[in-house]
């Protein structure tokens, strides 16, 4: 198994064409189809499904792609670490970040990224947070900011923030409350619209309900953010979670965001690294700058309800 190999099966994946992949790689189509015969054929499994409408993966052909672009990013890392300046860092880094969470970080990390670094090419990945996992683990990208469930420790980590989580409804919403705050009993009783059990904030607030004796039995389950705002001003329920990803929504006084009174709900968001993927001098560049944007956004009060953690030296704990 060649590295071209694998650069031209994610190229004719990318294109979903042979031949637009064929004439992006300056290569002749019948060698292109020559090599990902022999590809197929070392691996004994036929990855790419050909018809008129044009290539696509098959099942095993789309568990391959993931590896072979987690080995390419792999490849062209080490050649960065090389060949770049500590002084002046250079090359892409890829960074993944919760849904839940770009709303906060996203902006001001591009905004300092290109005044700090003009040399590095931020690759932002907004996901799931298991879908982070997965990625983070297998090389595709370098580092990751991840809820700390006590699951962490196959990873470099270094604390970042702690959240606290909300009550959120639809403005005169008929699961609103008088008060600025509810208690625990009171936010459950309604439907609460909450990511899946896999991701997020789900398992953190199941914990913290049944130490308390109680249970969460009316959810409905959105992992998507746009569509768990959308649900919320339609008002087919409330949910619990930090105000960042429904920020723009409290401000213009379409959601109202309650404190829960009795047991404080938060989260703890980490950076994390693989242990034993060594990081570039880009990406520790940008892990550098995160926690530095962290702290500055949490003083000055522009991440709401979040408070910055303390670290050693300000590094991961590698």
């Amino acid at each position: 198994m060649e590295l071209r190999q694998l650069r031209y099966f994610v190229a004719i994946v990318d294109h979903g064409s042979l031949s637009r992949a064929a004439r992006v790689l300056h290569i002749a189509q019948p060698a292109l189809t020559q090599q990902i015969r022999q590809l197929e054929e070392e691996l004994e499994a036929q990855l790419l499904h050909r018809s008129a409408q044009g290539v696509i993966a098959t099942d095993a052909g789309k568990i391959f792609y993931e590896h072979a672009q987690a080995i390419l990013k792999q490849v062209t890392d080490a050649k960065s670490a090389v060949s770049q300046s500590t002084d002046k860092p250079s090359g892409t880094v890829a960074l993944g970040i919760p849904q839940s969470v770009s709303g906060a970080l996203a902006l001001p990390l591009l905004t300092a990224i290109r005044a700090t670094y003009p040399d590095i090419t931020l690759l932002l990945t907004e996901e799931l947070t298991g879908n982070l996992i997965v990625q983070l683990r297998s090389g595709r990208i370098n580092l990751a900011v991840l809820f700390d469930d006590g699951q962490l420790s196959a990873f470099a980590n270094t604390p970042m923030v702690e959240e606290e989580m909300m009550y959120i409804t639809r403005a005169k919403s008929q699961y609103g409350a008088h008060r600025k705050s509810v208690t625990l009993a009171k936010a459950i009783a309604a439907p609460l619209i909450l990511p899946g059990l896999q991701h997020g904030v789900r398992p953190r607030i199941e914990n913290i309900v049944r130490t308390q004796g109680m249970s969460l039995d009316n959810v409905i389950e959105i992992n998507s953010v746009a569509i768990l705002k959308s649900a919320i001003l339609a008002d087919i329920g409330a949910t619990i979670l930090p105000v960042a990803p429904l920020l723009a929504e409290i401000e213009r006084g379409d959601m109202v965001a309650h404190t829960i009174s009795g047991e404080k709900i938060s989260r703890t968001l980490v950076l994390c690294a693989s242990k034993n993927i060594p990081l570039t001098n880009a990406a520790a560049a940008v892990e550098r700058l995160v926690l530095d944007v962290t702290d500055e956004l949490c003083r000055n009060g522009r991440w709401r309800h979040a408070q910055a953690l303390a670290r050693d030296g300000g590094s991961s704990q590698r």
